[in-house]
């Protein structure tokens, strides 16, 4: 059964690019909020150009950009500036993520929206924040990744990694999503709308929070361990005979109990008082790790996978993305769909979140300024005017 998401009726306007401004719009359209893309008619929204993999459509923009309208206008002209306020002046929210004083050169910074558009929920995505000396500097997810010390946490020592997934970009644009649904539930219990910024580096920081704490009060930088982590052993990648790769991991003195007595079937380490602790067997990880493989080896991967399962033990596969694709989870639970694109019907995930009741509406990838002549014709121009626009370049 289908229904209207939560945030039918909601008007969203982006000026947005690349991953973490389109990433907040696209959560809100899936919860039902219409979203219409301003784009630069001279190319648009850059992530449109990374590859051509997806029938000559880039992966990242079909991925961030689904059930969007894109209207290209020219802001750097007057009469395109003009179309966008009178887009905003029947918006609920305005979501951004340009270069460090674009809006402001727009006059669409904080203060002049709350003069201009008071009841506007106007959300600033950017790479440092305000008020600082990194705060004129352009920012990526790489250059935040390292800035923050992410890249410090993850790879090996002395072979630092950037995490794959754009972390920094996709987690900020969620908590400017999450910030759009706050204030907009306030505006409706009568609050004033308020201006919020979200910086990618303070998104970081806030996933660095457990090595941050730990340095802080200890003065020790742990080191990268790789599919493994410094908080707990054991915890990490084992090979298997069949030459697969099974992720194994304990949480607790229990769950470590089991895996050595009901798993490995050694006793004499559940019962060494080096390994009675957290603390010691993270001491003590080598060791633990080199029975873990020895064990590993020895087994096929989906007996390893059953022991642990029955001995009631996390564990899981290690999977490539083309193995990801053919998920058996993903295909029972029946996760994929298909969505529109300008190079024809392509599969695409649901979002995460599984509301009883409503089926997201996963609408079409949008061809640039496809939508540019409809939503202005929404704000009462006429075939003539539109056509006057695109002769003096304000429209695409």
């Amino acid at each position: 059964m289908s229904g209207d998401g939560p945030l039918a009726g909601i008007t969203v306007v982006a000026l947005e690019q690349a991953v973490s401004a389109p990433m907040c719009t696209r959560t809100l359209g899936d919860f039902g909020a219409r979203v219409v893309k301003v784009e630069n008619p001279a190319g648009g929204d850059f992530a449109r150009h990374y590859d051509d993999v997806v029938g000559g459509l880039a992966a990242h923009f079909v991925w961030a950009n689904r059930g969007k309208e894109s209207v290209a206008l020219n802001l750097k002209s007057q009469a395109g500036l003009n179309v966008l306020h009178r887009l905003l002046a029947r918006a609920d929210v305005l979501v951004s993520n340009l270069a460090p004083g674009a809006m402001a050169k727009l006059g669409l910074s904080a203060p002049d929206l709350a003069m201009s558009r008071p009841d506007l929920v106007a959300v600033e995505i950017d790479g440092y924040g305000p008020g600082g000396p990194l705060s004129h500097k352009r920012a990526y997810d790489l250059l935040i990744q390292a800035e923050s010390g992410a890249c410090a946490v993850t790879g090996h020592p002395g072979h630092p990694a950037k995490a794959g997934p754009p972390v920094a970009d996709v987690c900020s644009g969620l908590y400017a999503a999450l910030s759009v649904t706050a204030l907009l539930y306030g505006k409706g219990r009568g609050r004033p709308p308020s201006s919020v910024a979200v910086s990618l580096f303070d998104t970081m920081a806030e996933l660095m929070g457990y090595p941050l704490t730990y340095t802080r009060h200890s003065g020790v930088d742990q080191q990268p361990l790789g599919m493994s982590s410094p908080a707990v052993s054991p915890y990490g990648a084992y090979p298997t005979a069949d030459g697969q790769t099974v992720v194994l991991g304990t949480t607790n003195d229990r769950e470590w109990d089991r895996l050595a007595r009901e798993l490995l079937e050694r006793p004499d380490l559940a019962d060494d008082e080096r390994f009675r602790t957290n603390a010691g067997r993270v001491a003590h990880r080598a060791v633990l790790d080199a029975a873990i493989t020895a064990w590993c080896t020895g087994h096929d991967l989906a007996h390893v996978q059953d022991r642990a399962d029955a001995a009631g033990l996390g564990n899981a596969r290690y999977n490539t993305p083309s193995e990801v694709v053919a998920h058996p989870q993903l295909a029972a639970r029946d996760r994929w769909r298909e969505i529109d694109t300008p190079a024809g019907p392509v599969p695409a995930l649901l979002p995460p979140p599984v509301i009883d009741g409503y089926d997201p509406p996963m609408g079409a990838v949008p061809a640039l300024g496809q939508h540019t002549d409809a939503v202005l014709a929404e704000l009462g121009l006429d075939a003539a005017e539109i056509a006057a626009l695109r002769e003096q370049g304000a429209v695409g």
